[in-house]
């Protein structure tokens, strides 16, 4: 069950902090008109096309002890990123952020530009804006990308094991207990893990579609 837990830890951990990234950055890209946010808006959408272990492999180099960033983490704020669950936390919220960002994103970028126009008429900060009036209007969007995120992360393989290894009980997570088990032709345990997996899927992605489905009969 360890694996399991671990992943468990992992995706909350990663869905709490990419919620706490995605809404402001979403609300930026949604209504701000500086050219920049196209730059940004397609660096957080990279991890949509590129390999896994591609980003992997940078974060590793980039947090590295023998390199700068690492070595100021490691010497400075006495964290090690390379081989530890910090590094776990480091690579899913970068691999795992279109997922939150995008769905939030859409919900701002159709959510009504009168309303708030007419929060701002009223006084309201953006701030003031975002938190009472977006925001609960975009609930299923919102919704829909914690539940996205979380089975993403859940489900994460190459950029895991690239910066945090395959150290039992700190950085095997069960898609990589799975991989252990059938390079090791243990098919019996491999085929617990697997399952346990397809039925966390299954019932995230039940839960995206039963969110989704009032949005979609409002279309209708």
């Amino acid at each position: 069950m360890q694996p399991f837990i671990l992943t468990f830890k992992l995706a909350i951990i990663v869905t709490i902090i990419l919620l706490i990234i995605s809404i402001p950055l979403a609300h930026w890209i949604a209504f701000s008109r500086s050219r920049f946010r196209y730059i940004v808006e397609t660096l957080v959408s990279m991890p949509l096309v590129l390999p896994p272990t591609v980003i992997g492999f940078y974060l590793l180099v980039a947090f590295s002890p023998q390199n700068f960033l690492g070595h100021f983490f490691e010497s400075v704020l006495g964290i090690r990123v390379v081989f530890s669950f910090t590094g776990l936390v480091i690579g899913s919220v970068i691999f795992s952020l279109p997922f939150m960002l995008n769905p939030i994103k859409a919900g701002m970028q159709n959510f009504s530009i009168n309303l708030v126009e007419a929060s701002y008429c009223l006084g309201k900060t953006p701030v003031e804006t975002l938190r009472h009036v977006i925001l609960p209007g975009i609930k299923p969007a919102v919704l829909t990308g914690m539940v996205m995120a979380f089975a993403h992360t859940i489900g994460e393989f190459g950029v895991v094991l690239m910066i945090g290894g395959n150290i039992p009980d700190q950085t095997q997570v069960a898609s990589i207990a799975l991989y252990n088990e059938v390079e090791a032709l243990n098919y019996h345990t491999a085929n617990l893990y697997a399952l346990a997996l397809v039925g966390i899927s299954f019932f995230t992605l039940l839960v995206f579609y039963y969110l989704n489905r009032p949005h979609a009969q409002h279309q209708n």
